[in-house]
């Protein structure tokens, strides 16, 4: 019997269950892995703030069933801290960068700073703040001073404050040289009230203001506004992205997608000029199509040698 277990059964172990040993290095690892000690617990609720921080990710992230999920799988022992831990963490992080930010900056004998107010899509209002400045080692560095909800409106004596108050918190009374801003009036009029520092208008913003006058030249504004409606068409419609995409392959074209322009963007409108051409004969092969564009909309959105010259 014992011949036959050896010859035809070697998978079989002969040796009685309290005899057999595991390898010391298997059970040194298994039994590592399954002990969390404090100072690793510690590393991993570190991580996890990092993370959040890091990647904006929100603060209920760790409610999250499947992040516990996880996190039982991978640190059985670990337990994950609440959402009211992450907020104290988060909060000392803070406190820990601006404390570092402000020693920065006080090395620097001069700053130059950047305004702007802005509107959430659910018409919450903010006003961010930055600040720029050369280190001993001729490094230029940038950073975000404060990006905070505004209630009151936008008026220049508001925003004067807004800028004096910034400016009193991190120490920068007497470094601020410039500001840079856009050329709102409400904005330009706040930066000309405080004579501690120039007032110099963005020259995106100002640049973006030459091309729009540009643009609005009858000719011009025609092409744009023509060109506009088409890639609206594509961009909207149900059927139309669908069937550019087969008539891309029917003329061996690139797979590429039709481009927006954005009003406060003047390069998006230089952007589409390009890819209407490369798109020129798919984009006429659709509007040809009666399966795929109605003949009502193949009339007011037709691609004319006008606007692919431009």
């Amino acid at each position: 019997m014992l011949n036959h277990l050896k010859l035809k059964h070697k998978t079989l172990s002969l040796e009685p269950e309290s005899e057999r040993q595991e390898h010391p290095l298997i059970t040194s690892f298994t039994s590592a892995r399954r002990h969390c000690d404090p100072a690793r617990r510690e590393r991993i609720t570190a991580l996890i703030t990092r993370m959040i921080t890091k990647d904006m990710l929100p603060l209920s992230f760790v409610e999250g069933e499947g992040f516990r999920e996880l996190m039982n799988f991978v640190e059985p022992e670990y337990r994950v801290p609440t959402r009211k831990t992450i907020v104290s963490r988060v909060e000392q992080k803070y406190e820990e960068g601006v404390k570092k930010l402000k020693m920065d900056i006080s090395q620097s004998e001069k700053v130059a700073i950047t305004t702007d107010s802005w509107t959430t899509l659910t018409t919450e209002s903010y006003t961010t703040i930055t600040c720029h400045y050369i280190t001993d080692g001729w490094e230029m560095k940038s950073a975000v001073l404060q990006t905070r909800s505004s209630d009151e409106r936008h008026t220049a004596q508001n925003i004067a404050a807004q800028l004096q108050a910034a400016a009193e918190e991190w120490g920068l009374t007497d470094k601020i040289t410039a500001c840079v801003h856009d050329n709102a009036s409400n904005m330009v009029l706040a930066n000309r009230t405080i004579a501690d520092w120039e007032s110099v208008p963005c020259y995106a913003h100002t640049l973006q203001l030459a091309v729009n006058d540009r643009f609005k030249v009858g000719s011009v504004h025609r092409v744009v506004a023509a060109c506009g409606r088409l890639v609206s068409h594509f961009h909207h419609s149900t059927v139309a992205p669908a069937g550019l995409k087969k008539k891309q392959d029917t003329h061996n074209l690139p797979k590429h997608k039709l481009i927006q322009y954005s009003r406060t963007r003047w390069n998006s409108i230089c952007d589409m000029f390009e890819r209407l051409p490369e798109q020129r004969w798919a984009l006429s092969a659709a509007l040809s199509d009666r399966t795929i564009t109605k003949l009502n909309d193949a009339r007011t959105l037709e691609l004319t040698d006008q606007n692919c010259r431009l």
